[in-house]
């Protein structure tokens, strides 16, 4: 897993570059500030970040906010803060993860692994929900199909079903298409 660090105090980046790779990571980028872990997660497209909330520049939420608007990957939020204000812009940007420093091995790689399985179950719901919202696309345009077919040409529903299955069929494309077509020809005004 490649891994952006952004800190901005050169002991604790180096400390959690080391720390990653004694644990298998590759911290492909390391920033010093807000700006800088914002081109770098454009241009070296990591599989997560881990950011410290309080760099110069930008700091580490705006960042981790414009990151996610570009590329959804998990963030786990460094700071020395535990403050509520915080925690809660943190989460309402999207990041997956917060640490309050000084956080230990055996509290970082727990995190990390956290911020990655929350990641790919925000990432299916999306998916879900996108396929959700194509599959009600598809039937409304089936169903306004059948409609204006039962209308224009005088069929019960069931063969109207029976008219856009088979154009589907003997034209190879998915039933969608052929209703979008039927609903382009005959239903003029949507």
């Amino acid at each position: 897993m490649r891994i952006l660090i952004a800190e901005d105090e050169t002991i604790i980046r180096l400390d959690l570059r080391d720390l990653l790779e004694r644990a298998g990571f590759d911290v492909c980028a390391e920033a010093r500030d807000g700006e800088e872990a914002v081109a770098l997660a454009r241009s070296e497209q990591p599989d997560l970040a881990i950011m410290d909330v309080k760099m110069p520049r930008l700091d580490g939420i705006d960042a981790a906010r414009r990151i996610l608007d570009e590329r959804p990957i998990p963030i786990v939020m460094l700071t020395a803060y535990g403050q509520d204000e915080l925690v809660s812009r943190a989460v309402e940007a999207g990041v997956f993860g917060y640490l309050v420093k000084p956080f230990r091995e055996q509290d970082l790689l727990p995190a990390i692994r956290t911020a990655r399985a929350r990641h790919e179950e925000l990432q299916a719901l999306r998916e879900e929900a996108e396929s959700l919202a194509e599959a009600l696309a598809a039937r409304k345009v089936i169903e306004r199909a059948k409609g204006l077919l039962m209308e224009k040409e005088g069929l019960t529903e069931q063969e109207a079903f029976v008219r856009l299955r088979r154009a589907s069929q003997v034209s190879g494309r998915p039933l969608r298409v052929i209703a979008e077509a039927v609903v382009a020809t005959l239903g003029g005004d949507g």
